[in-house]
């Protein structure tokens, strides 16, 4: 047997034996908000609702603020000088559960959260 086969092997035992079985090891959810109180609300009502099915959680872990700046002339055409800046703030955290079930991802799905709330799910 050659070095290559012994190497392919392995490779093949490894990844089919902890992917296949192992299923979705954890929730990593991302939420975003222009008010960091709503989005502070609903992060603590994703994590109730995760603790309610017995999951283990980990944050939310604050990411950074997102700042869009913009400037804008006041007036037209003459008035270059006078200018008006506007910024949009997106505030972010991060929320991973666990060994998630699959009660804990239905009640997750069916999660009423207010507008202006963004969740991005992945399965990682």
């Amino acid at each position: 047997m050659t070095t290559t086969e012994k190497t392919t092997k392995k490779a093949a035992g490894k990844g089919s034996s902890t992917k296949a079985g192992a299923g979705v090891e954890r929730l990593r959810i991302r939420v975003r908000a222009y008010e960091h109180k709503l989005l502070d609300m609903s992060v603590k009502q994703i994590i109730d609702t995760a603790f309610r099915f017995e999951a283990e959680v980990r944050g939310p872990v604050p990411l950074p603020t997102e700042i869009k700046k913009y400037t804008v002339n006041r007036s037209t055409f003459v008035h270059k000088d006078a200018r008006e800046q506007f910024e949009m703030r997106v505030h972010k955290r991060l929320i991973e559960i666990l060994h998630p079930t699959p009660k804990v991802i239905e009640a997750l799905t069916n999660i009423s959260l207010p507008a202006g709330v963004s969740i991005d799910v992945k399965m990682v």
